[in-house]
């Protein structure tokens, strides 16, 4: 996924409370960040793992930054921000690297489907 800014790259320390996680960048400034996931994110809170932070510029926010993406090993990379997940499912689609759903014209996320 395309993020503009840019994100930054950091090491995670912890994550806790459920909504905040504590990272080191690469110049060694610590943070504290936002973590947008609830969930218990089992495989993606590991000690160490490289996280990809954005910055909301907002100077008057609590946690100016947001925990987005996690190296979860083997290469694969997770997104943590559950906001971002349509958004990175489409640009995926659209960029052919989803094969089964190559040929569509339209793209249209959580589209109301069946009688309910």
């Amino acid at each position: 996924m395309k993020f503009d800014p840019p994100l930054t790259q950091g090491t995670l320390v912890k994550r806790y409370k459920r909504f905040l996680a504590d990272i080191v960048l690469q110049d060694g400034t610590e943070l504290t960040v936002h973590c947008p996931n609830t969930g218990s994110m089992k495989n993606c809170n590991e000690a160490g793992s490289t996280v990809w932070i954005s910055d909301s510029g907002n100077p008057k926010r609590k946690y100016r930054h947001t925990w987005e993406l996690v190296s979860v090993g083997n290469g694969a990379i997770a997104g943590i921000n559950t906001g971002r997940a349509n958004g990175l499912v489409r640009e995926a689609i659209a960029a052919g690297q989803v094969p089964e759903l190559d040929g569509y014209d339209v793209i249209r996320s959580e589209v109301k489907y069946g009688a309910e």
